[in-house]
């Protein structure tokens, strides 16, 4: 049966929109007193009507989901890129005001007491060159953001990646050595992720030739994104043993867990749910199980250890990569998660990784290892949020078994 949304979450969610609206407000009467400073008439009207686009554009984009039906594909994507770019103007306006309020005040406190008008010391003005040589560095400082997330949103997005990666695996069968398992997972169909962009990636994925193909959850972002649809293009994945997944913490949000696993078993998609498969290569047998998606605020796996085989080598799906420590426990060989899109936005600061995930997750992206346990945790392919990827691009994943 699908679950609600956690009471926290919807309240986290309503705090987000009401802070990005207080945001609006502001921004509406700095643009309002800019305008008048500068002898523009009619300032208000021309600073409402903007605030109030981009207000109307975030209380109907799809960034914080509100229940006011479908909207359009194109009018979800303007509105995220209009809530994205209006965060990053308020984050540089406030930061900037409050750099400016500190130095003032830092003068302040500075100063010598007054002198008498005729002993006070006026300095120049600042000379044409150096003044406009200030306006375009703030001009500039301005400008890289919002261009660095119009290459996000417009080429990174797009910017599909084929990862392979080789999986140490400690007696792992000889059957079983070169097994090949394509990923695919956080494909958030919708206005950030057209069919077609899917299409690419399964045929990047196809193209592989893999022995076993994998979905792990979050095939879309909320209700009314289209479900169908991007199964039928997942439908196309083609795999020696089968298509297998699981679910992502979306499809429960979406309400969709029921209708994902019925419409994708009649496209080829077997969603594991709580469920294990055991698959023969030669000689060898992989156990391959699936769990829904494991809530942080629930005990991890339970009753996953009823799902493993000890005649096989374990694999776990899992969308949640958080669980590995407990499937390690449990003695999984390898654990193959999604779910942080390795952070969307990475960005490399004095050769150190500045990446939101690693505020959720000490799993981000990429392999790990615990004892005799792997887990990959792949970047996926879509964007949630955010309309745009930089630094984590999208990934379509090969992994490959090797004897540990």
């Amino acid at each position: 049966m699908d679950r609600p949304i956690p009471f926290t979450l919807e309240a986290a969610t309503q705090s987000v929109r009401l802070f990005l609206l207080a945001s609006q407000v502001h921004l509406f009467y700095w643009l309002r007193r800019r305008l008048q400073d500068r002898g523009v008439r009619r300032a208000a009207w021309i600073a409402g009507g903007v605030a109030g686009a981009g207000a109307f554009l975030l209380l109907l984009g799809d960034m914080y989901p509100i229940p006011l039906g479908r909207q359009p594909s194109w009018w979800r994507f303007v509105a995220d890129v209009w809530t994205a770019g209006a965060f990053v103007a308020y984050a540089l306006l406030l930061s900037g005001g409050l750099l400016l309020h500190w130095r003032r005040k830092s003068a302040a406190r500075g100063a010598p007491d007054a002198a008498p008008a005729a002993d006070r010391i006026v300095p120049d003005p600042p000379a044409p060159e150096r003044r406009r040589f200030v306006e375009a560095a703030a001009l500039s400082a301005v400008a890289a953001p919002l261009a660095v997330a119009g290459y996000g949103t417009f080429i990174g997005r797009k910017r599909f990646e084929l990862r392979e990666v080789p999986i140490a695996i400690p007696n792992l069968p000889a059957d079983l050595e070169g097994l090949r398992i394509a990923q695919i997972t956080d494909i958030h169909a919708g206005p950030f992720l057209t069919r077609r962009e899917l299409e690419v990636a399964v045929a990047m994925a196809n193209e592989t030739k893999p022995h076993l193909a994998v979905v792990t959850g979050d095939v879309i972002t909320q209700e009314g994104d289209p479900l169908e649809s991007s199964l039928d293009a997942l439908g196309g994945l083609r795999a020696d043993s089968g298509v297998w997944g699981c679910m992502g913490n979306h499809e429960a949000f979406a309400k969709c867990l029921q209708l994902t696993e019925r419409y994708g078993r009649s496209r080829g998609i077997q969603f594991l749910r709580q469920g294990a498969e055991t698959l023969r290569f030669g000689d060898a047998l992989l156990n391959l199980s699936g769990v829904d998606y494991q809530r942080k605020n629930s005990p991890y796996l339970q009753g996953a250890e009823r799902l493993l085989n000890p005649a096989a080598v374990n694999l776990l799906l899992s969308h949640n990569p958080d669980v590995f420590p407990v499937a390690a426990e449990l003695g999984y060989d390898l654990v193959i998660s999604g779910h942080t899109h390795g952070g969307q936005v990475t960005l490399e600061i004095v050769e150190q990784s500045l990446n939101a995930g690693h505020f959720f997750t000490p799993y981000v992206v990429g392999q790990y290892q615990l004892d005799r346990s792997n887990l990959y945790v792949s970047r996926g392919v879509g964007c949630v949020n955010l309309p745009m990827r930089i630094g984590a691009w999208p990934e379509i994943t090969l992994l490959t078994l090797r004897k540990a």
